[in-house]
């Protein structure tokens, strides 16, 4: 089944690339040439270099090497998905434009045409001559010189309707694709806006009322993103002044060894109860147990399918489903299993499908992150199948569950219809 579904892919991805060749550069050109030897050039080394990106960053390339590959390969990952979609919108365009131009030529092809005036002799010009019957033949003409006859200068054909059509269409739909990739990868550099969400928990005493708590998922620091944008996320939170940090999940894509430098930053992270984190599933393929260590070194305390007790409410976390392959997935009743259940709990969980087990542990509000929001649209609708709850506040029977599209942004450095977020969640006690 493995081996179907990878060679169904492998033709799928080959008729969509075939079919962006077709449309951009062989419907576009005149024949055969040299346009259309570069637009296969570019398409293939495009996903040549996305390929190489990915198993670069898989096998722990040289970090040098994992740098140059993941900008330009990356990159094409998110063009290519956009090419494709604004070629497709432009097959609805196509006979719409065609009819328009059909119509505007038999216009011109059915006016009048114009009729010409007499010509009128110039002050000073000779006189027209009679001949003898008193016709008059025109003044007296001037010998004429042998020689072949001067011809206009050819003007160069016009390209065919279907050619201008085809050539309209593919320049509208580079234009639009270049144009929302490169929004996209501008929201991702600037750096995640913060978001403020108020959520009333009932069993929270009084005095807990206001609690603010900044969740920060999905940083992705990466050969792409680094040192800088992880400063940037820091600012941000900090700028906050949060009461607690909670970062949850896939802070990384990378080891300690590549990425430890770019992640210092985070020991300027500053809460007047500390910052905590859980692991996500890229934690599994990039070293855990050294991001565990690591994090932990930066002055973050990891909740490692653990629990403390704060002033008026315990916060949980466990560990990612990933986990589960090496020994270390999550463990619900190790984590939430002798509590005190009158207390309010908060539960760090990276996936929002942990929500199910929240709740059969009688947590009251979980924290996750791991959809991006479906980072690219319409990623978002492959999000929502595969989860319960894709951004957002939702609640679950007595179990409220808020997600994060997250900060930063994994494979492309580009998001569209997903923008990134820090949340403020500000919690709500009922009795104040």
């Amino acid at each position: 089944m493995v081996i179907v579904f990878a060679l169904l892919a492998l033709a799928v991805l080959v008729t969509a690339n075939w079919y962006l060749w077709r449309r951009l550069f062989r419907d576009t050109t005149g024949g055969p040439g040299r346009a259309r030897r570069v637009g296969a050039v570019v398409i293939g080394g495009g996903w040549a270099l996305a390929v190489a990106a990915l198993v670069a960053e898989r096998t722990g390339a040289p970090f040098w090497l994992q740098r140059v590959l993941a900008w330009p390969g990356f990159l094409w990952l998110a063009l290519s998905i956009y090419l494709l979609l604004a070629v497709v919108a432009g097959e609805a365009v196509r006979p719409l434009l065609r009819r328009f131009l059909e119509r505007r030529d038999s216009r011109r092809e059915s006016a009048p045409a114009a009729v010409p005036h007499p010509e009128r002799v110039p002050a000073g010009a000779p006189a027209e001559r009679q001949d003898a019957d008193g016709e008059a033949v025109g003044p007296p003409q001037e010998p004429r010189r042998a020689g072949p006859a001067p011809q206009a200068p050819r003007e160069p054909a016009a390209p065919s309707r279907r050619l201008f059509v085809s050539r309209a269409v593919a320049g509208a739909a580079a234009a639009a694709a270049v144009g929302t990739v490169g929004l996209g990868t501008y929201g991702v550099l600037r750096g995640p806006r913060v978001k403020r969400v108020t959520v009333p928990l009932a069993k929270l005493p009084r005095a807990g009322h206001g609690y603010r708590i900044a969740v920060v998922s999905d940083i992705h620091l990466s050969p792409v993103l680094g040192r800088g944008f992880a400063q940037k996320v820091v600012d941000t939170i900090n700028s906050t002044r949060p009461d607690l940090i909670a970062v949850v999940g896939d802070l990384v894509d990378g080891s300690v060894k590549d990425l430890g430098p770019a992640a210092a930053p985070l020991a300027q992270l500053e809460a007047r109860h500390g910052a905590f984190f859980v692991t996500g599933n890229h934690e599994y393929f990039s070293g855990a147990e050294q991001w565990v260590e690591e994090v932990r070194r930066l002055g973050l305390r990891p909740l490692e399918n653990d629990r403390t007790e704060l002033a008026w409410f315990d916060l949980a976390g466990v560990n990612d489903i990933a986990g589960e392959s090496e020994g270390q997935g999550p463990d619900f009743t190790r984590a939430l299993g002798d509590r005190d259940t009158t207390r309010a709990c908060v539960l760090l969980a990276h996936q929002p499908v942990q929500i199910h087990d929240a709740v059969d542990h009688g947590v009251d509000l979980q924290l996750s992150g791991h959809t991006h929001g479906g980072q690219l649209w319409p990623g978002n609708f492959l999000a929502e199948a595969a989860n319960p709850t894709v951004a957002g506040l939702e609640r679950y029977g007595d179990t409220q569950l808020y997600v994060s599209r997250g900060a930063g942004a994994w494979g492309p450095p580009t998001r569209v219809g997903a923008p990134s977020d820090i949340t403020v969640i500000e919690l709500a006690s009922k009795q104040a």
